[in-house]
């Protein structure tokens, strides 16, 4: 496959001009680069369509994507998984890998469009973009643009709240009557939305603005009200005196990880056990199957933040200092990406969250993973530090939305409630990046999870010093540096005992012993106790930093050795050297 055509393309480009008497600037200057798919990213896109997008990038880019279904949802939608890897430069499985998926909460769509964006970016820049060529040569991606089909499906399909379909379709009895999703909301205004209901209330704490009857208020103490809040608009289907108490579904699949899983009663939502729910099953037998996985990252879609774990406040010291310096570097670094975002700990910055994907990913698996929340209100309001009145915010939200967010207040003759108000926001009034917002907000995101990616472990052999002790004694110290920020084992998985160890093995000369140093200058050793021409490192190479190690030898000079060193999540790399007095970096 042909790299770097830009700049040929514009040299050509330049000539031709020139010939014409007209200058290259324009030509030259164009940093956008074409796609053989248009995908337009001010709009969202239900299932369907999301799912012909994938097709068209794989039939388009036949040399670095594949798809295969992981399995199918409750409703009996696929599951969709691309995976973008040069089999010019190794297996998908040779390589360390980022994993990146979305809309694990249906209602939580634009993290789809994310998903999608990094495929589509990364495609058209192979060849064209060096560091993103660079990377894709280096490493595998693994993509599933959403977690939970059936909810998004639900999300567009349907009237809905910002905040409802974040769950799966399975029907469930939330209300515990023995019935299942048998008391939902209904659209009874007609437009195509689950807005607000208000009761008449002459004894309720709110009543409407005087200057804007779009805004209802809560009342001064003291005073007297008009209205009393009913939640959201429906009626009592299953005649028990609630509204909307079991709605469809009615649970969490952020809450379905084997990591710090607890049951329902604990944590709401959680399902019976870990991996009940098809979806979190087929994702995780996926992600199991390919311990190659170094990155994860979640997108989700509200509030501006860069998640790590723990969720849980009695897990902090599964994170040892040597991981959090690491969590730190990109975190900090996608805050520099991500205006008004803040890199933050679950459960000390959100809140408590047991069993959650990247708690499982991180704590686990021991991959290095965040949770991103895509949108924030910070990012469209001209001074995200002014405090707006209820008044000034409609306002704005008029000249700015002109209207499409909120639905004007109707009467409603109500079966329980008698005559009501209904309407409010829709259902893309908060949560929802705007369309015309939609495109920056995911390439700041794909940058981010870009950087995380060029992040993950790179090895090689960096020195190597041969000192003879005797006739046919030899020492031999080799350095391994990591160049990036994470380690090729974290030390959460070195403690745990997750996955395998790196592995380091001399061959071509009998190994006497061999053991760690602290680097090429201590004369004591860390002995490796067994089978001393196979050493197993349980810290791998840590982020940004080189291990030394070394072995005592017999073998005839000028004989050739060979070091190969193994880890999951990491490129094997290997050293041949020729076994004579020498004190050089190794190419």
């Amino acid at each position: 496959m042909k790299k770097f055509n830009t700049i040929r393309r514009s040299l050509i480009a330049a000539t031709l001009l020139g010939c014409c008497g007209l200058t290259s600037t324009t030509a030259v200057a164009q940093q956008q680069v074409p796609s053989k798919v248009d995908v337009a990213w001010n709009r969202f896109y239900d299932y369907e369509e999301v799912t012909q997008i994938v097709k068209d990038l794989v039939a388009a880019y036949p040399d670095l994507l594949s798809v295969e279904s992981l399995g199918k949802s409750e409703q009996g939608r696929d599951l969709w998984v691309v995976t973008l890897n040069n089999p010019e430069t190794g297996k998908a499985e040779d390589k360390p890998a980022m994993y990146i998926d979305g809309n694990v909460h249906g209602n939580e769509v634009q993290a789809t469009e994310t998903v999608l964006y990094a495929i589509w970016y990364l495609t058209k820049s192979y060849g064209e973009v060096e560091q993103l060529t660079d990377l894709v040569d280096r490493v595998a991606f693994y993509f599933v643009p959403s977690q939970n089909p059936d909810g998004r499906a639900e999300w567009f399909a349907n009237p809905n709240t910002p905040h409802s379909a974040r769950t799966g379709q399975r029907p469930t009895d939330n209300d515990y009557d023995g019935q299942l999703d048998e008391d939902g909301p209904e659209d009874l205004d007609g437009d195509g939305h689950i807005t607000s209901m208000w009761k008449f209330d002459p004894n309720g704490r709110y009543r409407r603005n005087a200057l804007d009857p779009r805004i209802i208020e809560r009342v001064p103490e003291g005073e007297q009200g008009e209205l009393s809040r009913l939640g959201s608009e429906g009626i009592d289907n299953d005649g028990d005196g609630r509204i909307n108490e079991d709605g469809p579904g009615g649970y969490d699949m952020n809450r379905n990880w084997a990591s710090d899983w607890q049951p329902n009663y604990i944590q709401y939502g959680a399902g019976d056990y870990p991996f009940d729910r098809k979806e979190t099953k087929a994702v995780a037998d996926f992600i199991i199957k390919r311990p190659n996985i170094a990155g994860g990252q979640s997108y989700h879609n509200t509030g501006g933040m860069i998640l790590r774990g723990p969720g849980a406040s009695y897990l902090d010291n599964l994170y040892t200092r040597e991981d959090r310096r690491m969590y730190d570097a990109l975190g900090k670094a996608g805050e520099d990406l991500l205006p008004f975002y803040n890199y933050w700990v679950i459960h000390s910055d959100l809140y408590t969250v047991h069993g959650g994907f990247v708690n499982w990913l991180a704590e686990g698996l021991g991959i290095a993973s965040f949770t991103n929340e895509l949108w924030t209100e910070r990012r469209i309001m001209p001074d995200p530090d002014r405090e707006f009145s209820a008044e000034e915010r409609m306002h704005w939200q008029d000249r700015m939305l002109f209207g499409q967010t909120f639905t004007d207040y109707t009467e409603y003759d109500h079966p329980e409630h008698g005559k009501v108000l209904i309407g409010g926001g829709t259902k893309y009034s908060s949560r929802v990046t705007p369309p015309f917002m939609l495109e920056e907000g995911c390439h700041r995101n794909f940058a981010f999870t870009m950087f995380h990616a060029q992040n993950m472990p790179e090895l090689h052999f960096k020195w190597a010093g041969i000192e003879k002790l005797g006739d046919d004694l030899w020492e031999v110290t080799v350095e391994i540096e990591n160049t990036k920020l994470i380690g090729s084992r974290l030390a959460i998985a070195a403690r745990n005992k997750i996955g395998l160890p790196d592995l380091l093995t001399f061959e071509g000369a009998e190994v006497v012993l061999s053991g760690q140093v602290s680097d090429r200058f201590d004369r004591t050793m860390n002995l490796n106790e067994h089978r001393p021409e196979r050493m197993l490192i349980e810290r791998g190479i840590p982020g940004k930093s080189i291990s030394t190690f070394r072995f005592l030898v017999r073998g005839e000079a000028g004989s050739m050795i060979r070091l190969n060193y193994h880890a999951e999540k990491a490129r094997d790399i290997e050293a041949r050297i020729p076994l004579r007095e020498r004190d050089a970096e190794l190419d």
